[in-house]
């Protein structure tokens, strides 16, 4: 990796595991031979011959079940009996069978999936909402990774770990196993529109939580969460994030909230500003107000304001290309991060070849809409030994945090894996014009 030279490459990586996977609703597809035909008539045949099988046959497979799948998921029982409940009477005709036989429908309409096989990239960092028992001049994160997995659909998975004021960074080991969430509508609404809740309660460490696509809009990815830590003008804290949903023909903005990373809201937001990819929320309210950065146009920064969280409109241009390295478009690399001089935002720049580098510059703390300085060179971009990858001449982040005068930037190289650097804030802003 080519850096500036006041940026200290660490030697960390987190690569793509296909050991890591996931239990996710299943649901057939109709026969392509039989025009007209529904998913929830095959559906229906499969539980039918379920239904007919005699006792010690459902026995004897639902003991090989739970004897494969046990280690590797919390109560994997729950969840297949949980997933009976789902497609009874909705995917399948409403029936009453026995214990067993129930968990072994739900199995039928269950598959397993491995959410980060081809590749683990785009971090973001905020510190942990419980800090308790790390020392004076540590504090405990939340990294949050997207991973690829068979049909290049992407999930949202979780690392924890430390670091200290002068740097050093550890990251914690994840647990071997997944916890399968609990998926319901949220409480205003049943349809898509209205967001859904995810819920990983039987998780005891977070690397166990995985955030998958849901609903239709999600279907081929939960894109580039965004994570930040927001704070309210009366001290209380919530964890938000933007992140981009596509369906596989179109995306658009969505936010997470979480306030303890078991219990997430996943809902749309709305506006014009919310159209194209990248829009970053600010971690606290400007003159009363909600405040983001965005990229409606594809291709420059905009600074955009909301009396509503999930409702975006309009806005002032900000940052446009200035050099060689940004002239095809610009984008933030996460939330923007409150300094004593201002607030610092990440910038991501595409050049030549599609070429994407990691830059950074300074808006006014009182009127972000006032740009005061920025990189004329990046602070990372590929070198020419490190930019093959599953997306060539990539570098890019989601978002980095201050801990005292050093910024902490997760990175990813080649959309394939994440590592970090470390960035002293005095020669980040003197290397800025």
């Amino acid at each position: 990796m080519s850096s500036a030279d006041f940026v200290t490459d660490l030697p960390i990586e987190l690569r793509p595991d296909p050991g890591r996977t996931v239990v996710r609703p299943y649901a057939p597809g109709a026969d392509p031979r039989a025009p007209g035909t529904t998913p929830e008539a095959r559906a229906g045949r499969i539980a039918e011959r379920i239904l007919a099988m005699d006792e010690a046959s459902v026995a004897a497979e639902v003991e090989r079940l739970l004897a494969e799948y046990s280690d590797r998921y919390g109560c994997i029982s729950c969840v297949f009996t949980r997933r009976f409940h789902e497609v009874n009477g909705e995917l399948i005709r409403r029936c009453s069978p026995g214990a067993d036989r129930a968990l072994l429908i739900g199995a039928y309409f269950c598959h397993e999936y491995a959410y980060e096989a081809a590749a683990l990239f785009n971090p973001s960092i905020v510190p942990h909402p419980d800090q308790s028992g790390v020392p004076s001049d540590t504090i405990r994160f939340v990294l949050s990774l997207r991973g690829v997995g068979e049909g290049h659909v992407s999930s949202v998975t979780f690392r924890t770990g430390t670091c200290r004021a002068n740097g050093a960074l550890a990251v914690d080991p994840p647990s071997p196993r997944s916890v399968v969430p609990r998926i319901e509508p949220l409480a205003d609404g049943s349809s898509e529109e209205a967001g859904v809740r995810i819920t990983c309660d039987e998780s005891h460490d977070l690397s166990e939580c995985v955030i998958f696509p849901v609903t239709a809009r999600q279907r081929n990815g939960i894109e580039d969460l965004r994570l930040l830590r927001f704070a309210e003008e009366d001290g209380s804290a919530i964890y938000y994030g933007t992140y981009t949903a596509y369906s596989g023909q179109a995306g658009r903005q969505e936010l997470l909230e979480t306030r303890d990373f078991r219990t997430f809201d996943l809902r749309p937001l709305r506006g014009d500003a919310t159209t194209s990819k990248g829009l970053a929320l600010f971690p606290r309210r400007i003159g009363g107000r909600f405040a983001a950065l965005g990229r409606q146009d594809n291709e420059t920064l905009w600074f955009v304001q909301s009396d509503q969280i999930d409702t975006w409109n309009g806005g002032v241009q900000v940052i446009v290309p200035k050099w060689p390295w940004e002239f095809t478009q610009m984008g933030n690399c996460g939330a923007p991060i409150e300094i004593d001089e201002g607030w610092l935002v990440l910038t991501h720049g595409v050049g030549a070849v599609r070429n994407y580098g990691i830059g950074a510059c300074l808006l006014d703390r009182h009127d972000p809409s006032k740009l005061l300085a920025r990189m004329r060179e990046p602070l990372l971009r590929p070198s020419p030994g490190e930019h093959r990858g599953y997306v060539p001449n990539v570098t890019y982040s989601c978002g980095g945090m201050v801990h005292g005068r050093m910024l902490v930037l997760p990175y990813a190289i080649a959309d394939s894996f994440a590592t970090f650097a470390t960035v002293p804030l005095d020669g980040l802003l003197a290397a800025m014009t």
